[in-house]
């Protein structure tokens, strides 16, 4: 009998015997002790009282049997706060940060998972986003390694950073360590409709980068300052996590290579397939990789409300919304900052 027969088996017997416990034990509680008059809540309840038990059986065993050694999370798509809904077509499913940070910490805290992988195809995305799950990936109590398939760019670079190695493919793009900023100008465009911008503020820059207005000397001056201080900071990042100079990193200039190119620089660690990643974890940590994806552990409610943005946006209330969030904002933080 294999290995594998042998936990099914015993996964089986654990169910099975919580089961009769969590029945008889229901059963004596609810029915036999009340007596003839609480009988029918009592069925209820032991039913109740088995599903509980079936519940923290399943849990315990999927710890206690678990034979996976390595954790992997992925970091696909646009990085962003509420997660990918707003391309087309609509991609409700791609994680949050918030979720992929909440992977990592259910990574950290589970036993099984003597390190982390953290599979990387990104052009990035909003900045602190990235910053939550570089943190998260460092936080990890075990070998961490980043893993690039096709892109693994500005803020999917940050995540990197965190990592304690990083690999890619030959073919894979890699870099982009640079922030951009940008705000639709549709000034002209609302003198030709007739449309005047009035508002009312209090600070000379509380509506700077607002797209109804034009942007003054004084005011782009303001808001490169922000872009040049959130590169200062990746740059300090990216130079911290990978052991690099800082002026080796500024001379990129934002540009992405190819992972052959990445690697002759110093941005990637080693070139390989998922195969030689794993061969590697192994010599990492002494024990066979074993990999286990983990995913968001999102409820039905979550599941439907992803459900529903797809259809809205389908439906053209995305765009609406975006146009709305533009028009109505507060100057700068209508300036989308990106790596």
């Amino acid at each position: 009998m294999t290995s594998s027969t042998k936990r099914s088996v015993a996964s089986v017997g654990v169910l099975a015997a919580a089961a009769v416990i969590a029945a008889v034990v229901g059963y004596a509680l609810f029915v036999v002790v009340p007596g003839d008059l609480a009988e029918l809540v009592g069925v209820v309840l032991t039913i109740a009282v088995v599903a509980v038990a079936l519940k923290v059986a399943g849990a315990t065993l999927a710890s206690r049997f678990a034979d996976y050694t390595v954790a992997e999370v992925a970091v696909d798509g646009p990085i962003t706060r509420d997660g990918d809904a707003s391309g087309f077509p609509p991609s409700p499913g791609s994680p949050s940060a918030d979720e992929i940070v909440d992977q990592i910490e259910r990574a950290d805290a589970d036993p099984n998972a003597e390190a982390l992988l953290v599979k990387l195809n990104t052009p990035g995305g909003e900045i602190v986003p990235s910053e939550d799950i570089r943190l998260a990936a460092e936080r990890f109590d075990g070998p961490t390694v980043g893993y690039a398939t096709d892109t693994c760019a500005s803020g999917g670079y940050a995540i990197a950073a965190g990592c304690d190695e990083l690999w890619a493919r030959e073919g894979s793009v890699v870099g982009s360590i640079g922030v951009i900023g940008s705000r639709p100008n549709v000034n002209e465009l609302a003198d030709r409709l007739g449309i005047s911008y009035e508002q009312f503020t209090a600070g000379e820059y509380k509506d700077a980068g607002l797209p109804l207005k034009e942007v003054t000397p004084d005011e782009r001056a303001y808001l490169q300052g922000i872009v040049d201080d959130y590169y200062d900071q990746f740059i300090e990042q990216v130079a911290a996590g990978r052991d690099m100079d800082q002026d080796e990193i500024r001379e990129t200039e934002a540009r992405v290579f190819l992972g052959a190119e990445a690697h002759e620089r110093g941005l990637v660690d080693e070139l390989g397939d998922r195969e030689a990643v794993l061969d590697g974890l192994e010599e990492r940590t002494g024990r066979e990789a074993i990999v286990e994806e983990f995913t968001p552990s999102r409820g039905l409610m979550g599941r439907l409300r992803g459900s529903a943005a797809a259809v809205a946006y389908a439906l053209g209330a995305g765009v609406a919304g975006a146009v709305a969030r533009d028009g109505a904002g507060d100057g700068a933080s209508d300036v989308r900052f990106r790596r």
